[in-house]
């Protein structure tokens, strides 16, 4: 069982940047896929990006790509997504998923999810 628990989201003006960490339990987290999705209110879970067990990387390249870049630190545990240039459409609760499948780029191929951290973007 592996518990998920993200922070740093919170508010911030259009242009400017966050960075989203997701601590993982677990003492496998280096074989892991992690994924970032997000959800804004009344849309489906969206994609973010996404970091394999072998650092395989890959981003929802019409939304972030160039903006968001995701890293993994495996002594820590935990995932990163940093966020700059942020638009008033990345307005989303940000949620961290994994798999212990080694590739988490779907929500179907993660069992494991966070609980969200909201991140707004005003204009």
């Amino acid at each position: 069982q592996v518990q998920l628990v993200e922070s740093g989201g919170g508010l911030v003006q259009a242009g400017g940047s966050l960075r989203l960490s997701c601590a993982a339990s677990g003492r496998t987290f280096s074989s892991y896929g992690m994924g970032w999705f997000r959800q804004a209110p009344g849309k489906e879970r969206e994609f973010v990006a996404a970091i394999s067990w072998s650092d395989i990387i890959t981003y929802n390249a019409d939304s972030v790509k160039g903006r968001f870049t995701i890293s993994r630190d495996n002594a820590k545990n935990t995932v990163y997504l940093q966020m700059n240039s942020l638009k008033p459409e990345d307005t989303a609760v940000y949620y961290c998923a994994a798999s212990s499948g080694g590739n988490c780029a779907r929500p179907r191929m993660c069992e494991y999810w966070g609980q969200g951290t909201q991140v707004t973007v005003s204009s």
